[in-house]
This record gives C-alpha cells, structure tokens and sequence, in this order.
C-alpha cells in the first residue's frame, strides 16, 4: 500500500510539472504573440513615413505573418523558435529604420556614477565633498548599426566623458571631459571623425559639464563657476554660463542659487534646462523644467515646478513638429534616471494631465503620486532620451545586466528594443547628422551689470488669488534669496531637511529685502531690480502685511525690460490685458524701490525683530515670570537660535509655510494674516499699542518666512548646528548631567523649549532638574558659563564681531575671485576684446 501511495503521489507530481510545462509554454507564447503587434504597426509607419527609403518592408510584413501563424500553432520548442525569429526579425525591421541606420549613433561608454545625496551630484569635483566618488574609464563611441562597427573617438583611461552635443551640421561634437581624479570636468570639441580635439574651458576649480550650441555659434554650458551649494546639504551646484566658440569671454546667463543643468534648445531658440532651486519650500520636489533666452534674459517656468512626484524633470528634449518633450522623471535621492516620459505642456504646467506617455507604462501612475522620491522604485531604469522624431527615440536603459545601460529603441507602437551594450553601459545616444538650427533671438542685456527692469500688468489676474478684491493690494515687496557659499562638515540642524548649518526652524533661505514698490489702482507696477540677482515678489496690504508670496525666484539681467500678466499667472494666456490699455504703471518711469528702513541688508533676527521684543514684551515674558511660562520672548542664546524664535515657531504663535508643501498656496492661507501672534498685537494685548516700525518688523520677519541668520557661514563648523559655542563633549556630558538629549533637540521635530541661556546661564532651563546645592548643579553651569565666555571670544554669526572659521573664509575668497573674472569678461564683451580661461 505504501508503495502504490508513492507511485501515485510521483505520477502527480510529473503531471503537475508537465501541466507547469505547458502553462509556461503558452503563457510565453502569448506574451511573444503580444510582439507582434507593435512590430506590424511601426513596420507599416516606416513604410507609408519613408517610402523607398524603407526597403524590405513587404518582406518584413510577410515574414511576420508567417511568424505569426506559426507562433499560434507552436508549442514547446517549437514556439521558443518562433519566438527566437520574432526577435530577429524585430531588430531588423526597426533597425532598418532611416531615423536608426541612417547614419552612426553618437553614444558614451563608461561606468554609471556612483550615488550619492543627489541626482545632481555626479560632478565628484576636486576638493569637495564627494570628490573620492568619481570613477574613471570613459570612452566617446559611435556605432553604425547597418554593420555594427563600432568607433572610438576619444578614449580616457581614468578620466569620464560625458554629455556629448552634435553640432546643427553634423561634422563637430561638443562634450564634457575630466582627465583623472585630480582634474575637473572641462569642455572639449571633436571633429566628427575623431580628428581635431581641441579644449575650450580650462579654469582650475570649476566643472563644467553639459555642453550645447547655440544658434549664433556660441557655446552655453553648466558651470560651477559661481561656486555656491545646495542649501539642504554640502554639495557643489551649477549655473547656465555661455562662451564663444573658441572659448573666449565665459559669463555667466542663470543665477538661481542651486542647479541648472543640460540645457538643449527649443525651436524658437530659447534653452530648455532643469532647474533645482526652493524658496520657502520643500527642497525634493523643486526641480522641474525651466527656459530662457541664450543670453540670460526672460527666465520662465516651462513644466513641473508645483508637482510632487517625479521629484526631478530633467534631460528634456523637444520631440520635432510637435509641442511636447521628452525628459526623464527621476527622484530627488537618486541617480539621474528613472523613468522616461512624454510630456505636452498645452495640458497643463503641472500634474498628470500633460503626461502623455510614459517608459515604463505604468509609470505615469506615480505621477502626482507619492512623495519626490517614488520614482526611485522604477524598473528597469532610463535615462538620456533623444528624439528621433514624434514616434521613435533612442535611450539609454538597463539592460538586465546589474546597473549595465544600453542602448535602447523605444516607439509609440510599443516596441523597445536594444540595439547595443557593452562595458559597464551606454550613455547618451544620438544620431550623428545635421539638424535644423533654431533662429537667433537678439541679445537684451548690456553687460553693465546695473539694473533691469521688470512690470506686472494685473496683480489680480491669476491664480490662487481667492479672497483679494481689486484695491487691497497696495504694495510689491522684492525680496532676494541668495545663494548659499558655505557649508560645515557634519553638524546639522534638523529643519525640513539637513541645514549645514543652521539657518532657521524649518526653512533653508536667509533673506534680504531690497524694498517695495506703490501698485497702482488698475493692479499694475514697473520697478527697477537689481540685475544678477535671485529675486522673489510679495504682494501687501495698507498695512505692509502679505497677501501672496512667490515661492520661486527670477532674474532680471542688466538692462533687460521684462515683466509678467500677473501673480500666478496661466503662462500658457497672452498676456493682453482688459480693452487693451495701457497699464497705469508703464505710463510713468520705473519706480525704484523704496527701502526697509535703511539700505538692502541680510536679514538678521537678533537685529531686526528682538529690540521690539525687548522694548514692548521681556518685562512680561521671560524666564522664571509667570507670562513666560507660556512664551518666552527674551533674546537669550540658545545652542542654536534664541529663546524668543525657538519659542514663536515651536509653540505656533507664527504660521508661515516654512519649507513647505509642493502646491501654490492661496492668498492669506500663511504669514502675518494668519499668525496668532499678530493677532493678539492687532487686539491690543496688555494694551501694548506697537508703533508703526516695531508692527511692521514683526510682520515683515513672519511674512518673509520667519528666518533666523543672516549668513551661511560659521565660527562653529564641527559643533551641534554648526551654530552652538558648546563642543561635542560638554554636549555629552551636559546631557549626561541634566538628562535633557541636547543632540536629539537639534531639530525642529524637537519640542521642548530653550534649554541653555548663553547671556544668562543662572537662567538656563535645563538646570531646574538639578538641586542648586549640588555638584551637578554646579558643573552644569560652569559649562555653560564656559561656552558663554568661548562666544564673547569667539561670537557666532547672529552676536556683533562675528568671524567665519578658516574654510569659510577660503570659499569666501575663492567666491569673489571667480566673481572678479566675471566681471572681466563682462567687460571685454562690452569692448569688444576676448579674454580665455587661465588654467
């Protein structure tokens, strides 16, 4: 009985993996029967698209139906053939294609960039934070796919080649190239034919990277030739800059404070480039795509700024004859790849809407979905695509191999097919032949670096505008936000991301206001604005108090007249205001803007609010009054703020959207119209009525987002926050003696209030868990008597006398030398001279 048990139960098993056989068999079968379709489809296009120049593609047509026939009747080995010549007539018939075979393939052959903070940081440049990430062994290839043969053209063996750019007439390459670990990327040009290498950019200390030509013949690049760092950690950002085609007279055309990268042209001439930059708002989904003209005038938002997911758009290019684009949507935290997507912007600035497609299908599902790095969970990844025309495109994708790329054909048809890998991957495909040349759009700037000029026709017209009627607005406020030059090793605040150092509770900016402008009655303004610098608007009140707040920057260049229809206007509308009149404000000459009591100057808390808390609130509400035990409004320093800030933002007196969400918000929805603190003044507590000056700091300090320091740089590089006189040790053993976790409160997840007073250490809150008469008691105090001493000598940066610590200064140096060749090169465009980089 036992053995006829085992016989039965191993004659189940063979018909369960016979019946397994089978299903797989078939389920493969019809997944190659799938294929057959897409084939059908683009053979036909190519046929009616191409005519005579598509031989073979009745022949294509016939074998696929007998293909096809036979994949319907296959089973076993008999349908994996099928499939095996399914494969093989594919990559015939598609590689047939003039658009593929027509002429070789531009490609790069290296090594994927190690990950790193960011997917903008793969510069790895010399001396900075990440330099001992960079891997060499690079290569700039093409391949002739008719015969497969493959050519070098420049070849490093411990250096990178990337981001390759054909020149309209097909017979010169643009390109970034880095020697070795001890170079940085500079940009080289080629013959087509590998003969005459020649480098254009040399200056030591820079990258440059993601070359392209402009229609006049000069050269526009990414550089970190401005060198400034991203304001969430430590890494090294880029600008748009732009050269002449030998090289000469490199200035700079973008001036956001974070990244711009791999710009390309759009048909009427203007660049098409990403943009990584946040004002007082959530750094990982702010990096959308952005134009501009060649020479740095008429900056404007193209897609994606205000969508959370994809975190990044980059590497747009515009698909010909049509609207749309191609780009990749990739995350904050990863690599630059991910997924590639179609998008049409006549649908829409933002969102799923103007998605029309997506690599891989259901990609288009985590668009709007998610947070900025959902992308990150796409596979296989992409990256690199180009545009052959509105149904074909090159890529570069895995190709199942590890993190191997290769180089992939994608249709509308649903054909993806590889065409070539080999080494660690394949980067950057494009075909190597002319192209139409965009038209030249005329230069607007004057190179003095003076002011320009900027107008807003209706402040009312727009969006998310509800609840202001015609008349409230009074006033524009222009407000800069500049970038950010300094960074300290590791000490952190915990804000909405890394603040390296600390600069306030939540956001990243510091501020400075540059001042304010009269609207007139029909909503209009015409100002002057500094040029060269990041600026953001503010609409207020009769009163000075916010209304609305941009939470992007523009840049106006010198000379340059440009303006907008509105505040959050459609930027797809024509810009043509009622029965055609001519604005009010553009009757008249640009005003200047008024100052903020006195002249343009960073914003520093401790200088600018805390005499009003001073003189109006501490005899109430300090440390050990009864008032205080709810707010504390002394000026008092803490390890990282003061007590008053720490107290206003942790308890909520403030509302302001910090580093906010993605979306646009409405009017009146944060700032000093819905703070509670300026309520409570407004009602008149304790009949304390503020003059006009000190109302106006406060509410002028919370509409601006609440910032804390003026500068990035610190005289306290390697303790908590960058910011606190106490080192890593009195930090431990303060914790140790108190019980209060001083590291874990370097966040504003943090909830407790002030625990140290550097101006009052008797008055410092973690002593009261101590008994007065014991020796804890008094080691505790007499080390946070020492670190108030240590700030008397040495002060921070929100304390008279501050002094920046060695690195700082250094940067600081370095910043203001590369500014000087700017302006060097600014002038000889002015006079007509050349002048070229100094190794």
């Amino acid at each position: 009985m036992k053995a006829v048990t085992m016989i039965w139960a191993a004659c189940c098993l063979n018909i369960c993996l016979l019946i397994c056989l089978v299903g797989s068999s078939v389920a493969a079968s019809q997944a190659t029967r799938g294929q057959v379709g897409p084939v059908r489809a683009a053979v036909e296009d190519l046929m009616e698209t191409f005519g005579s120049d598509y031989s073979g593609g009745e022949g294509f047509l016939r074998r696929l139906e007998a293909i096809e026939r036979r994949l319907q009747a296959a089973v076993g080995d008999d349908s994996a053939a099928a499939a095996a010549q399914l494969d093989v007539l594919q990559r015939e018939a598609l590689t047939a294609n003039p658009l593929v075979s027509g002429q070789p393939i531009l490609f790069v052959a290296r090594k994927q960039y190690r990950p790193d903070h960011h997917n903008t940081a793969t510069l790895f440049q010399t001396g900075e934070i990440n330099t001992q990430s960079f891997t060499g062994g690079a290569a700039l290839k093409t391949i002739d796919l008719k015969t497969g043969k493959v050519h070098t053209l420049v070849e490093t063996a411990a250096g990178v080649v990337r981001d390759p750019e054909v020149h309209f007439n097909g017979r010169q390459i643009v390109f970034a190239m880095r020697k070795d670990i001890s170079d940085n990327y500079h940009i080289y040009e080629i013959n087509a034919d590998g003969t005459g290498l020649r480098q254009l950019t040399a200056a030591a200390d820079v990258t440059d990277i993601d070359p392209l030509y402009l229609p006049d013949g000069a050269i526009a690049f990414s550089s970190t030739r401005e060198p400034k760092y991203c304001m969430c950690n430590r890494h090294i950002m880029a600008n748009l800059f732009r050269m002449e085609a030998d090289g000469a007279n490199i200035h700079q055309i973008g001036k956001s404070t974070l990244f711009e990268g791999h710009g390309t042209l759009l048909p009427d001439g203007r660049i098409l480039y990403y943009r990584w930059e946040y004002i007082d708002r959530n750094f990982g989904d702010a990096q959308g795509l952005w134009t501009v003209n060649p020479d740095g005038t008429n900056q404007a938002v193209y897609w994606g700024n205000n969508t959370n997911s994809p975190g990044a758009v980059i590497d747009a290019r515009p698909v010909r004859d049509t609207q749309q684009v191609i780009c990749t949507f990739s995350s904050c935290h990863d690599r630059p790849w991910g997924a590639i997507a179609i998008v049409d912007r006549r649908l829409g600035l933002d969102g799923r809407g103007p998605v029309v497609r997506t690599w891989p299908a259901d990609a288009v599902d985590l668009v709007g979905n998610g947070d900025f790095d959902t992308f990150v969970r796409v596979s296989p990844k992409y990256e690199d695509p180009y545009p052959l025309s509105d149904k074909y495109f090159l890529c570069s994708r895995m190709t199942g191999q590890g993190e191997q790329m290769g180089i992939y054909l994608l249709d509308v048809f649903g054909n993806e097919m590889l065409l070539h890998a080999e080494g660690d991957g394949c980067f950057d495909p494009m075909p190597l032949k002319h192209r139409d040349c965009p038209p030249i759009i005329p230069s607007r700037r004057d190179f003095e670096a003076d002011k320009g000029y900027l107008y807003v026709t209706d402040v009312y017209e727009g969006t998310h505008m509800k609840g202001v009627t015609r008349g409230d607005v009074k006033f524009l406020r222009v407000v800069e936000s500049p970038e950010k030059r300094f960074w300290v090793p590791s000490a952190q605040w915990g804000g909405q991301g890394q603040e390296n150092p600390a600069m306030a509770w939540h956001d990243f900016n510091n501020k400075r206001i540059l001042g304010t402008v009269q609207v007139e009655a029909d909503g209009s303004a015409y100002f002057e604005v500094p040029s060269d610098t990041f600026v953001y608007f503010q609409l207020l009140d009769a009163d000075g108090m916010m209304i609305q707040s941009m939470r992007s920057g523009t840049v106006v260049q010198s000379g340059e007249q440009t303006g907008c229809v509105g505040c959050h206007e459609n930027r797809r509308s024509a810009g043509v205001a009622d029965n055609a009149k001519m604005p009010q404000a553009l009757r008249m000459p640009p005003a200047k803007l008024a100052d903020w009591y006195g002249p343009p100057r960073l914003f520093d808390y401790m200088a600018e609010v805390q005499p009003v808390f001073d003189k109006h609130c501490v005899r109430c509400h300090d440390f050990g009054k009864e008032a205080g035990k709810k707010l504390v409004l002394a000026g008092d320093r803490a390890n990282t703020f003061n007590a008053s800030y720490k107290e206003l933002w942790r308890k909520k007196y403030i509302n302001v959207v910090g580093a906010g969400p993605h979306p646009t918000q409405e009017a009146y929805s944060w700032g000093s119209h819905a703070s509670k603190i300026v309520k409570q003044i407004r009602q008149g507590h304790n009949n304390i009525a503020l003059d006009k000056e000190s109302f106006d700091r406060i509410v002028t300090w919370i509409d601006i987002n609440g910032p804390y320091y003026a500068r990035y740089d610190s005289a306290y590089p390697h303790n908590l926050s960058g910011r606190s006189p106490l080192d890593n040790g009195q930090i431990a053993r303060l914790t140790e003696l108190t019980g209060v976790p001083f590291a874990q409160l370097a966040s504003h997840h943090a909830s407790r209030g002030p625990q140290v007073s550097f101006d009052r250490p008797w008055l410092s809150p973690c002593l009261s868990t101590l008994n007065k008469n014991g020796d804890g008691y008094a080691e505790a105090l007499a080390i946070i008597e020492a670190a108030a001493a240590m700030l008397k000598q040495r002060p921070r940066a929100d304390m008279p006398g501050f002094a920046a610590w060695e690195v700082d200064r250094r940067r600081q140096e370095k910043y203001a030398a590369r500014q000087a060749i700017e302006f060097e090169n600014r002038r000889a465009i002015r006079t007509g001279d050349k002048v070229y980089d100094r190794p």
